[in-house]
């Protein structure tokens, strides 16, 4: 067994349920500890309300941290290279073939909850720093980049306490990364096939359609909502907002649930609830979700709330970390990765906010948050040697930001 899947299933055997951290960073300390002896390390720790927040970095031999003080100068000159992740999962649930946190390996497969999601990209880029920071090589030629791991134990939650509360520390310090590579599973079908460039925002809303109550017996003494929003919810559901651009599709108002009466045949609603999500490219936003709705309903008595959960982002195609990725995956396997804004939020968003360049790459999600999650230890492999290559890659190039 590699160390990288052993170390998986090591991970795999800490309940960390969000936010529980559950002794994870002591651990993965551990495991980086040999490299203080080439290297000045420096770690920072957070703890809030539960939520439990690792930064660890690495930086040449010729650079030391006074007073224990992490500050801009010591990154000066140095291009800052940021591995980032969670260690936290979901619940694992009931009706699993076996005990989610045993890290078991069978068949080339290792089961447990967080395998995808995402404790195998943890995994990958963790064993990738410790053995390109060992390599002999490094000795006579030090690396030119800082090299840091940003860990959270608040990801699959609110997220209140989590990487943004770590990233507006870093940025007090002046030590933000440049660019940013997050672990999430991103793959379709095996590592490495899918780059996550950028996100869209994603907006949820609750439409109230006020009515008056009322016998059926007597609708001329009724006021329907049901049948009130009926003449508008084509221009409502599912309809594209815009056109979107080369990275997003167009966004979309999705309805999510509808809610009205007291489940009798004999009364007519006082009032009919919607809830939507809109998952919206850089072409949308809060406002102009607001106005279109305003202008569908027109004159009708309703009540409006929108909350903005996450803004989009994108990453330039011409992004240095792009470019190093397609270029190493490209040269490892047999295929050129997909660059995607599809699917969900994550701690990504974070990072751009931030004005870090930021990528998500990581092992496949079809089994993400599912009964019975499972990776195949050659995926893990796979995204070791994405991880390791990249280093190995950003060394010899010696990026300037």
């Amino acid at each position: 067994m590699s160390e990288t899947i052993s170390l998986l299933s090591k991970l795999i055997t800490y309940p960390s349920i969000t936010p529980q951290e559950c002794g994870i960073y002591t651990l993965l300390k551990d495991f980086l500890s040999p490299l203080n002896q080439h290297y000045t390390t420096h770690i920072i720790e957070q703890e809030n309300q539960g939520v439990k927040n690792l930064f660890w970095i690495a930086l040449p031999r010729h650079i030391m941290i006074k007073n224990q003080t992490l500050h801009s100068k010591n990154l000066e000159g140095l291009v800052h290279l940021c591995f980032a992740g969670h260690i936290d999962v979901v619940p694992a649930g009931e009706g699993w073939d076996n005990d989610p946190f045993s890290g078991q390996v069978k068949e080339g497969i290792i089961y447990g909850r967080g395998t995808q999601d995402m404790k195998s990209g943890v995994s990958a880029f963790v064993c990738a720093i410790k053995d390109f920071l060992l390599q002999d090589s490094l000795s006579s030629s030090p690396m030119p980049f800082a090299l840091s791991i940003l860990l959270t134990s608040d990801e699959e939650g609110e997220g209140t306490y989590g990487t943004k509360v770590m990233l507006d520390q870093l940025k007090t310090l002046g030590i933000l990364p440049h660019f940013c590579i997050v672990a999430e599973p991103t793959a379709t079908e095996k590592s490495g096939d899918t780059l996550k460039i950028g996100r869209r925002g994603s907006l949820n809303g609750i439409l109230r359609i006020k009515g008056k109550q009322g016998h059926v017996a007597y609708p001329e003494k009724c006021l329907n909502p049901v049948e009130i929003l009926g003449h508008k919810l084509g221009d409502l559901a599912g309809i594209n907002l815009d056109n979107g651009d080369e990275n997003f599709t167009p966004s979309k108002l999705i309805i999510t649930d509808i809610r009205g009466g007291m489940e009798v045949v004999n009364v007519t609603p006082n009032e009919l609830k919607i809830m939507f999500n809109v998952r919206f490219s850089p072409a949308s936003s809060e406002d102009s979700i607001r106005s279109y709705v305003q202008e569908v309903l027109g004159n009708i008595s309703y009540d409006l709330e929108l909350k903005t959960s996450s803004l989009p982002f994108i990453t330039s195609r011409d992004s240095k970390l792009i470019t190093h990725l397609s270029q190493v995956i490209s040269h490892l396997y047999t295929f050129t990765p997909t660059l995607s804004t599809s699917g969900g939020t994550s701690d990504a968003r974070f990072f751009a906010a931030f004005g870090v360049e930021v990528v998500e790459l990581g092992v496949p999600n079809d089994r993400i948050h599912a009964i019975n999650e499972r990776v195949s230890c050659q995926d893990v492999e796979n995204l070791y040697q994405i991880f390791r290559n990249l280093l190995q890659s950003f060394y010899l190039s010696n990026p300037k930001e």
